[in-house]
């Protein structure tokens, strides 16, 4: 287990217990097992990017934020060496916080990596009306927001606020993209 994965857990457990919750609590609001979570809590695993995507929703708070908290001190450069990276490699994803959220900023860049002939789906949106811009970099996404289908390829951008579900799915070649969190 990698010290970011460490990391979340403790951030996981942190934000639950701040709020007063039991694990049958923030299981029953983010439909995760009470199993599952205390697996991710003792990190036995780490959670898939659906399972983030419904925590985060459960919190209401972005995927990044739960990845790099808020107090979070504001630095002006970030390195890459210096950015989180987070894999899901059940769904041959990643996702490196660029720019992280910090208190002072209001936008974060996030660069994503979907590898070919794969699909990510969530069921709600962490934050309901966030604005997103996603670019594509390379490759092919269709992105699907409720029920309405964007076949994206490198160079276009997709500026939408999230209120539904949202799915993103490759084809046989990955896809890299950067989506911007305002």
């Amino acid at each position: 287990m990698n010290d970011l994965n460490e990391r979340l857990a403790g951030r996981i457990k942190q934000v639950r217990m701040a709020r007063g919750w039991s694990l049958q609590e923030l299981a029953d609001k983010s439909a995760v097992s009470r199993s599952t979570l205390s697996r991710i809590e003792n990190t036995e695993v780490s959670p898939t990017a659906e399972t983030l995507g419904s925590l985060s929703s459960a919190f209401q708070m972005s995927i990044s934020q739960l990845l790099a908290p808020v107090e979070t001190p504001f630095a002006a450069l970030v390195r890459r060496d210096e950015q989180a990276l987070w894999e899901d490699t059940e769904h041959g994803f990643s996702r490196r916080l660029v720019s992280p959220p910090s208190g002072g900023l209001s936008a974060e860049v996030v660069a994503c990596e979907l590898g070919p002939d794969r699909k990510i789906s969530y069921e709600a949106p962490s934050v309901e009306g966030h604005e997103h811009h996603l670019v594509m970099l390379s490759g092919v996404l269709a992105v699907t927001l409720g029920d309405e289908i964007h076949v994206l390829e490198a160079g276009d951008c997709l500026r939408y606020q999230l209120y539904g579900s949202s799915r993103f799915q490759t084809g046989d070649q990955p896809a890299s993209y950067l989506i911007v969190l305002v």
